[in-house]
């Protein structure tokens, strides 16, 4: 067994990310036009480019975004508007952003939504903080009025049924500029979910009424698909995995986990060549998360491989294929949610309460998100899984201290889906050692009042937890994904 002093230290998510390259994914795609009045270019002729000075430097910092910019230029009548539309609905967009230079007509901008089928976010960025009044003639002026347009763009785009999103500010402003990379981040989430392929392998818990999700709705809601699997699909390829190959991932295990003295060596193999499988199995059908389960029965083979599934699904998981068991599909969604947003996203529900000291006590057993692992991850032998069939080794660790957001997907009545979040912090405290993710919540309330709040929005006892305050990047993704969000 590998010891703290012999093995290579991974605390950090770079350290994972060079051990664990990510799995590589369509990139966002967010498409960007700028406009005007063409009236007043040959009035102004000083005017067209001080605002084409300023569309550039938009597109710039749009392009260090992480993201594939389609910038359809600068518009100036009705009929340009119309060409850049069908440019912007070819590119297949996440998000749509319109930067008003100065004032426009509605007709101009109104065919960019309208076409694209996509969502749009306005923005009008002034030059600068404020006018110089003593100095300025009506085409100095004229740089600073795209504020004008913003209540028309508005009004159109609610009569058209459309949603309206803005941000007003001046060029440099960078608080401006995190409102706007906030929505950028949205777009991130609604790319991820529209072009995700959910795994979705075994069968329900018996009895979790609340984890059942119709796969169609993904599809509908989100553009999603899901893939449904067995686990021979999985016993297939663990059939396949040589010894050569399950020593490999051993080596990457010890390098990526401390062992504790409880992990049985058979055990651990089994672990490891179960890990190489489901790797095979996310690349052969493209997956982008996978939730599963399997009861089982008396330690056949489909049960000893749903319970050698944490090591594997723990390191997919850290390379951004998020793995919830318990078939926890909406959870899984939530998971690839936060992922998305660099901010984890860890299987995750209610352990206990603690009074004494105001906290919410939250983990799970099974696979975890080790990027949001305070201390190099353990993994723990179980010879027994709480309320499962089988053992083997699973992961324990304690959440990174600081600000945290929980993200969950509700579903109503009605069918409808709905983003669920709450915003704590992790604080430091007593934590079990029973081979288990955990933290200790603190929401600022009595934990009994927060479970009830949390409990009354119809989250489900499954949910993501991500690291930073992420409550404002969820809203904003629910938003350009036509879905309601319900903040605790």
């Amino acid at each position: 067994m590998a010891t703290t002093a012999d093995r290579t230290a991974v605390g950090t998510a770079a350290a994972l990310h060079d051990l664990l390259p990510p799995v590589a994914r369509r990139r966002t795609r967010i498409g960007l036009v700028a406009g005007g009045l063409g009236t007043y270019w040959p009035q102004f002729p000083g005017l067209l480019p001080q605002l084409k000075e300023s569309a550039g430097y938009v597109a710039e910092r749009f392009r260090g975004m992480d993201a594939e910019v389609t910038d359809a230029g600068f518009v100036s009548d009705a009929q340009e508007g119309a060409r850049a539309a069908e440019l912007l609905r070819r590119a297949d967009c996440d998000l749509i952003v319109l930067f008003l230079t100065t004032y426009l007509t509605s007709s101009m901008v109104l065919p960019i939504a309208r076409r694209s089928h996509t969502p749009v976010l306005v923005i009008d960025l002034q030059p600068t903080e404020r006018m110089n009044h003593a100095t300025f003639d009506t085409g100095d002026w004229l740089a600073y009025c795209a504020q004008c347009s913003v209540p028309e763009v508005g009004n159109v785009f609610r009569r058209a049924g459309i949603p309206f999103r803005s941000v007003s500010g001046w060029l440099r402003q960078e608080s401006a500029w995190r409102r706007i990379e906030q929505w950028i981040r949205a777009a991130h989430i609604r790319a991820a979910l529209r072009h995700a392929r959910h795994g979705l392998m075994g069968h329900v818990y018996p009895g979790m009424l609340d984890v059942q999700t119709d796969p169609t709705l993904l599809a509908t809601t989100f553009g999603s698909h899901v893939e449904v699997l067995e686990f021979d699909d999985l016993r297939h390829r663990v059939e396949r995995v040589t010894d050569a190959e399950s020593r490999e991932r051993m080596a990457l295990a010890r390098q990526v986990f401390t062992l504790d003295d409880s992990v049985v060596d058979e055990d651990f193999a089994w672990g490891a060549t179960v890990s190489v499988a489901l790797d095979r199995l996310v690349e052969d059908f493209g997956l982008d998360t996978l939730a599963y389960y399997h009861r089982g029965l008396d330690g056949e083979l489909h049960e000893r491989l749903g319970a050698g599934m944490i090591l594997g699904a723990s390191l997919l998981t850290a390379r951004g294929v998020p793995a919830a068991g318990e078939y926890e599909l909406r959870t899984s969604v939530a998971q690839l949610a936060s992922q998305r947003i660099g901010a984890g996203g860890s299987f995750t529900e209610i352990q206990a309460l603690d009074f004494e000291d105001g906290v919410v006590e939250m983990g799970h057993d099974g696979p975890a998100h080790l990027a949001v692992s305070a201390r190099d991850p353990l993994l723990r032998g179980l010879g027994v899984y709480h309320g499962k069939r089988g053992w083997g080794v699973s992961v324990e660790f304690d959440v990174r201290h600081g600000p945290v957001t929980l993200l969950g997907l509700g579903q109503d009545a009605d069918g409808s889906l709905s983003f669920i979040t709450s915003e704590g912090a992790v604080v430091p405290g007593p934590l079990l050692e029973i081979g288990n993710t955990t933290s200790r919540v603190d929401f600022g309330r009595d934990p009994g009042e927060w479970v009830d709040a949390w409990s009354a929005t119809g989250v489900g006892h499954h949910w993501s937890l991500a690291l930073g305050h992420h409550a404002a990047d969820f809203r904003a993704a629910a938003s350009l994904l036509g879905i309601e969000h319900r903040g605790v």
